[in-house]
């Protein structure tokens, strides 16, 4: 076979030589010595003087992410993702038929290099290779400018490519496992269980939300992707567990955006003999400590401002929209928010769409969504909700129509929901009830009765708080990330038409 121009053809010569001269290109194993980044912490701080005096000898494999040949030597460039190291490759020091075998690599290969550290003119730390290994042949090249790319869903569509060629991409995900640790660390210091619960439910509950479908054939039953992890971590609550957390994949068929993927990770907690207030309180705390030591610092940056974790706020709902309602279209006092036909006129003035069926409570929810969600840049606790979007929470002792519920917001985006948990059977029956009223009416996310959660509640819940913190959220923020997509490894996106060569 004669050696192609074409790149794609150059690299299947290339692994055809590799058989011809007798060399597995896909080896079962390869054992080195030491990782790039031990090789990095270990030496590091040794000057060329003392490493030409101790010769020590390592064994490393990577990715070859840069390749010179310059006649009868050559470096190559290893990479494991996080750490990088230079290897020197020379014929007169690997032999005839190792260098043989190095000119047969390309940029992308995986490879394993055995040799001498030392340092060479410029200072860079080196192994001068005796051997070389070929671990696995890399048949397409990689993009030299992938990050810049028109097409974004190619990079989240082959993460795999994504994550070789931008270092910053895999430092968001070590960010994102350090914070999901760090929650885990806070929590079970307090005394909280992590348990799992069913990802497969007979009932959709816990949320306004439309759920996945999907059929058990054994048991001829239809089901559905959990949509929260609510409804059974209560049930644990009656159970005897008071303090219980979950953090897991939840599902939800609704719309994707810069902040909607249909699956994300959830992480809610339950507290017994605890109300919302206690909560807030708990998570200021939790979210700053995270904050500070996943990022170094307690002033974050997040989409061109600087998060300050040392300066929360705290606005009711009724506060919030009054405090950024827009200047030049005349607002609402507070009394204004609990009449339905002046709710209605402040909802037309600003345009927001809503339907005739709504009540109070759901446009208060719209009006604050519309004129103040987007200022809520600082970290924010938004506190006391209208009952009528909030089925599971208490109702304040003072005003029926509002509940102990809060939602904390960064960057301009829901990131928590905690409210004081219901905990009347009788009440929470009577809420299930008018979840499908509304459900009658067309409301595709009302809530379903869910009849043996009533049945626990009958035997007894204590007073409780509960909260639900989204982990892809939270990651956006700590990490300066404008799309959940960029949190999220491997994002739903459409299918893709491959050709089966």
């Amino acid at each position: 076979m004669e050696n192609p121009t074409n790149l794609l053809e150059q690299r299947r010569f290339k692994l055809a030589e590799l058989k011809r001269l007798g060399h597995d290109p896909y080896p079962h194993r390869f054992d080195y010595t030491h990782t790039l980044g031990e090789v990095r912490r270990r030496f590091d701080g040794i000057d060329a003087s003392e490493l030409e005096e101790r010769r020590e000898t390592v064994k490393v494999c990577g990715r070859i992410m840069s390749l010179r040949l310059q006649g009868k030597a050559g470096f190559i460039d290893l990479s494991d993702g996080e750490h990088r190291l230079q290897v020197y490759v020379r014929r007169d020091f690997v032999g005839q038929e190792n260098f043989a075998l190095f000119k047969l690599f390309d940029i992308g290969d995986i490879v394993g290099a055995a040799g001498t550290i030392f340092r060479t003119r410029t200072g860079e730390l080196t192994v001068s290779a005796t051997a070389v290994s070929h671990l696995a042949k890399n048949l397409l090249p990689l993009p030299e400018k992938w990050h810049g790319l028109t097409d974004v869903e190619t990079r989240f569509r082959q993460r795999y490519v994504d994550l070789i060629v931008n270092p910053e991409v895999r430092s968001v995900f070590v960010k994102r496992s350090r914070i999901i640790r760090e929650i885990r660390d806070f929590l079970d210091a307090r005394g909280y269980l992590e348990v799992e619960t069913p990802v497969l439910q007979t009932i959709a509950g816990g949320a306004l939300a439309r759920p996945f479908r999907t059929h058990h054939n054994a048991l001829d039953i239809p089901l559905y992707m959990r949509i929260a992890l609510e409804l059974y971590l209560k049930r644990l609550i009656v159970g005897g567990i008071p303090r219980v957390y979950e953090m897991s994949r939840i599902f939800r068929n609704e719309g994707v955006s810069t902040q909607h993927n249909p699956e994300f990770t959830m992480l809610e907690f339950y507290q017994a003999y605890s109300d919302y207030s206690d909560l807030m309180d708990l998570s200021q705390e939790m979210i700053t400590l995270i904050a500070e030591k996943v990022t170094g610092s307690r002033q974050v940056p997040y989409g061109g401002h600087i998060l300050d974790f040392d300066k929360w706020q705290r606005l009711s709902m009724k506060e919030a929209i009054c405090r950024f309602w827009p200047e030049s279209i005349p607002g609402p006092a507070m009394e204004d928010l609990q009449s339905l036909d002046r709710l209605r006129s402040f909802a037309g003035s600003i345009n927001a769409h809503f339907e005739p069926t709504d009540g109070p409570g759901k446009l208060m929810a719209l009006l604050f969504e519309t004129v103040a969600e987007d200022h809520l840049i600082q970290p924010t606790i938004i506190y006391d909700y209208p009952a009528e979007v909030s089925p599971l929470s208490k109702t304040k002792p003072d005003d029926p129509t509002m509940v102990e519920r809060f939602e904390l917001y960064i960057g301009g985006m829901e990131v928590a929901n905690a409210y004081s948990e219901l905990n009347d059977p009788a009440e929470q029956k009577a809420r299930f009830e008018e979840q499908l009223q509304a459900r009658g009416r067309g409301d595709e996310e009302a809530h379903d009765m869910d009849l043996d959660y009533i049945r626990a509640l009958s035997y007894g819940m204590p007073p409780t708080a509960g909260e639900g913190i989204g982990i892809d959220r939270l990651t956006m923020v700590l990490t300066d990330s404008q799309s959940i997509r960029d949190v999220i490894l491997f994002p739903l996106l459409r299918p893709e038409q491959l050709s089966g060569e």
